[in-house]
């Protein structure tokens, strides 16, 4: 018997994004403390990180959104001519990881978090996000979906075919791309740091198979 015909197919990969305002930003909060003896950075660091927690939790921040990471206490060496390498001080350091879940109010919260810890805080970043991403992934699959089916329809006509059913759907890990971050604003030298939140994207590929007839 002949050999039957092999199925017609085409395969398209559309992309999407979505952009939303974000509801959630994460801080980094660093607490680094140099003193001349262990004790004295590790007892100071310690009372700075507490301090920095108390202002967290007296704007609600719970204790799920908190988390501590990274304690270290290390000498800190210095090199002199003729004395070799040398013990200077001691240096404590902890880093606070804190969720944020009322952006609005972000800018405050971080001016009483650098005031509670004075001179021995670290603001390290900041990063918007979602605390739940699911209605914002909806809508990049759909505008995924959307160029996906346009390129199909597009390759059909030229084929001088028309699209039949969905053989198979397949979604791709998005790359990561730019982290966004919140934008922070200073008017002037004597004025508080603003967080402008902006608008967070969420992006979706897709992979699409349909049968192509006629």
């Amino acid at each position: 018997m002949p050999d039957q015909p092999s199925a017609r197919t085409i395969t398209v990969t559309g992309t999407g994004t979505a952009e939303a305002p974000p509801d959630l930003l994460t801080m980094s909060v660093g607490v680094e403390c140099r003193r001349d003896s262990v004790g004295a950075a590790y007892s100071e660091a310690g009372t700075a990180s507490s301090a920095v927690s108390g202002v967290l939790r007296q704007h609600g921040v719970g204790d799920a959104d908190i988390r501590t990471s990274g304690l270290n206490v290390r000498p800190e060496l210095i090199w002199r001519d003729g004395e070799g390498q040398r013990v200077a001080g001691y240096v404590a350091s902890s880093m606070l990881t804190v969720r944020l879940r009322q952006v609005a109010s972000a800018s405050a919260v971080i001016g009483d978090v650098i005031e509670a810890g004075g001179d021995d805080v670290r603001l390290n970043g900041l990063e918007l996000g979602f605390s739940d991403e699911s209605a914002v992934v909806a809508l990049a699959r759909a505008a995924a979906w959307e160029e996906a089916v346009a390129a199909a329809e597009q390759f059909a006509s030229l084929a001088s075919a028309r699209l039949g059913a969905v053989v198979s759907v397949a979604e791709h890990a998005d790359l990561p791309g730019p982290v966004p971050v919140a934008r922070i604003m200073r008017a002037a030298a004597t004025e508080a740091l603003s967080v402008e939140a902006g608008q967070a994207s969420i992006g979706a590929t897709i992979t699409v198979v349909w049968e192509l007839l006629g």
